[in-house]
C-alpha cells in the first residue's frame, strides 16, 4: 500500500516553454505577423537578447514593467522577453487616454515602459505625467535580424540560464476594461495560463500544425491568451496588427487558419462580406468579449460558421464555459458549459447552486482564476468571498447544464419592480432592420423607478424621426414585455465600447442625464 504521507508534493514549477520549444522544433514557426514569418529558435534568440538589455537597465524578477505597442510581433517579444527575466508584464490599452494609462503606471509601481517605435511618443506622453521616474525602452523591427541576437550574455551569473517556470508566480497584471470605476490590476499567473491552454485543447482538440488567428488587440486578456497557448502547445500564432474585416476574410478563406478568435462586433462586419462557409479547417471561430446578439448569431450559424460562443473574463484568463459548435442552434443564446477544469454556480437564496431556472451572480471556482487584483486587498477578498469568484454577471442554468448569462448585475434596470436586461433589449433592436447597433441603459423615473432608453446606431444616411422611433417601439412590444420597451430611443453616431467591445454603459448613463 502506498504511504500516503510520502506522495508527490503539488507541482510547482514546469520546464521554460520557450527554450524546450527552441531546442526541440527550432524552425517551427512560432509566430506570423504583418508577412514576417518567425520561428522559435529567431524567437527564443531575439527574446534572450531583448531580456539581456532589460537586465542590464535594471529589470529584475518580480519588477512590473508597462508594455504599449502597436505592433504586434513587437509587443510579443517584450512578452517574451519578460518571461526569460521573470519580469511581470503589464500591457496598456494605448486606445485610452495617456492620463488614464499613467495611473495605471503609478497603480502597479512599473519603473520602464517597453514600447516600439511606433508608440514611442504615446508612451513618452504617458511616462511624463507619472509622479516618479520611469524609463521608456524603444524595440525595434531589427531585433529578429541581429546576428548576437544568439549570443545574449549572462549578466550577474546565470541570470539568463534557462529558467523553470514557478506556477504561483504572477506573469501579468491586467487592467480590466473600466466598465463601472477604475480599472483594477487582475494577476494573471502562469498556472492560469497552462490550466486554460489545458481546457482549450480538451474543449476543442489539438492540431499539431495549429494556426491560431488573433485580429484582437494583444493587451486584451483575449489576445494574450492566444499568444500563451500558442507558446505551450508549441503552435503558431496569426497576429494582426488592427482589425480589418476583409482581411480576416481573406486569411479564413485561405484555408491556412484552424481558429480565430473574434468579438461579436468583428464577426457581425465579417458576416456582411459572407455568403457561404469557410474551408473545413477552420475548426471554429471562437466568440467572446461581450454577449452576441441573436441576429449575428442566427446569421452565422445559417452560413455554416463553426461559431463557438463563449462566456469569460479578465479575471479567469479568458474562458470558463464554451458552447459546442453540435448545441449552437438548439441552445441558441447559451454560452455551453462549464470547461473541463472549471465549476460554474449562480448565487441562489440558499447559497451557489446549479439548479435549473434560478437566475443569479455567475461564481466561478477552477485554477484559471485570477490571484486577485494588485494592491486591493479588500476588492481581492470581496470578489473571492467563500471561495468563489465572483464575477458581477447574472446568469442562469437550463435543465441540462448549460449557462445563459443574461446581463452585468451592475447593469440591470428594475423597473416597477420587474428585472430588464439590457442585453435582451438590446439583441431585439438589433433584429430591427435598419439597426448598427445598440445600447441601452437606465433612466430614473418617478413612477417606475427606472425606464429603459435606447440609444441606436443607424444605416448611414438613415435620420431617426419621431415617426421611426414610433414605429420601433410598436415592433418592440411584440416581442418584449411591455415594461421592458425602451421609453425613448435616440440615434448617436457610435456608442462607447472598450478594445473587447463591451459597452460602457458608464458613458451611456452620462448622455441620460445630459439630455
Amino acid at each position: 500500500m502506498m504511504n500516503l504521507e510520502r506522495a508527490q508534493a503539488p507541482v510547482a514549477f514546469l520546464p521554460d516553454w520557450l527554450s524546450q520549444h527552441a531546442e526541440r522544433r527550432p524552425a517551427r514557426l512560432a509566430l506570423i505577423s504583418e508577412g514576417r514569418a518567425i520561428t522559435y529558435a529567431e524567437l527564443y534568440a531575439a527574446a534572450r537578447f531583448a531580456a539581456a538589455r532589460a537586465f542590464a537597465m535594471g529589470v529584475r524578477p518580480g519588477d512590473r514593467v508597462a508594455v504599449i505597442c502597436h505592433q504586434g510581433r513587437i509587443h510579443a517579444l517584450c512578452l517574451h522577453a519578460l518571461m526569460q527575466i521573470r519580469a511581470v508584464m503589464v500591457p496598456l490599452n494605448w486606445r485610452l487616454q495617456p492620463s488614464e494609462l499613467a495611473y495605471q503606471v503609478e497603480d502597479c509601481g512599473a519603473t520602464f515602459i517597453f514600447c516600439d517605435e511606433s508608440a514611442a511618443p504615446f508612451a513618452a506622453q504617458v511616462a511624463d505625467l507619472v509622479a516618479r521616474d520611469v524609463q521608456r525602452v524603444v524595440f525595434s523591427d531589427d531585433a529578429w535580424d541581429r546576428e548576437e541576437a544568439g549570443q545574449p550574455g549572462r549578466q550577474d551569473g546565470n541570470a539568463f540560464a534557462p529558467m523553470d517556470l514557478p506556477l504561483q508566480s504572477v506573469h501579468a497584471i491586467v487592467y480590466t476594461s473600466g466598465t463601472t470605476g477604475r480599472p483594477k490590476g487582475a494577476m494573471i499567473t502562469y498556472q492560469n495560463h497552462w490550466y486554460s491552454a489545458m481546457a482549450s485543447a480538451i474543449q476543442f482538440g489539438l492540431d499539431p500544425e495549429e494556426r491560431w488567428l488573433v485580429p484582437m488587440p494583444l493587451f486584451h486578456v483575449g489576445g494574450m491568451g492566444v499568444l500563451m497557448r500558442s507558446l505551450i502547445y508549441g503552435t503558431t500564432a496569426v497576429v494582426h496588427d488592427r482589425f480589418d474585416a476583409e482581411r480576416v476574410d481573406r486569411e479564413l478563406a485561405s484555408g491556412d487558419i484552424t481558429l480565430v478568435s473574434l468579438v461579436p462586433t468583428m464577426l457581425a462586419r465579417i458576416l456582411k462580406l459572407r455568403d457561404g462557409p469557410y474551408p473545413p479547417r477552420l475548426r471554429a471561430i471562437l466568440l467572446g468579449g461581450a454577449g452576441c446578439p441573436r441576429p449575428v448569431l442566427e446569421r452565422a450559424l445559417q452560413l455554416g460558421l463553426p461559431v463557438t460562443q463563449s462566456y469569460g473574463l479578465t479575471e479567469t484568463n479568458t474562458q470558463v464555459a464554451t458552447i459546442h459548435l453540435a448545441d449552437a442552434l438548439r441552445k441558441m443564446g447559451s454560452s455551453g458549459r462549464p470547461l473541463a477544469n472549471t465549476r460554474l454556480a449562480v448565487q441562489g437564496p440558499q447559497g451557489p447552486t446549479a439548479e435549473p431556472g434560478v437566475e443569479g451572480e455567475i461564481l466561478v471556482q477552477g485554477p484559471t482564476v485570477f490571484a486577485g487584483y494588485y494592491n486591493r486587498k479588500e476588492e481581492t477578498e470581496r470578489a473571492l468571498a467563500e471561495g468563489w469568484l465572483h464575477t458581477g454577471d447574472i446568469g442562469r442554468f437550463d435543465e441540462e447544464g448549460f449557462l445563459y448569462v443574461l446581463d452585468r448585475r451592475a447593469d440591470l434596470i428594475v423597473s416597477g419592480g420587474e428585472n430588464v436586461y439590457p442585453a435582451e433589449v438590446e439583441s431585439q433592436l438589433l433584429a430591427l432592420p435598419g439597426v448598427v447597433d445598440a445600447g441601452v441603459v437606465g433612466k430614473p423615473d418617478d413612477e417606475w423607478g427606472q425606464v429603459p432608453v435606447a440609444f441606436v446606431v443607424l444605416e448611414p444616411g438613415t435620420v431617426l424621426t419621431d415617426e421611426m422611433a414610433l414605429a420601433m417601439r410598436q415592433a418592440l412590444r411584440g416581442r418584449l414585455a411591455h415594461y421592458k420597451v425602451p421609453a425613448e430611443i435616440r440615434q448617436v453616431d457610435a456608442l462607447p465600447r472598450t478594445a473587447s467591445g463591451k459597452l460602457m454603459r458608464y458613458e451611456m448613463r452620462k448622455w441620460v442625464m445630459q439630455a
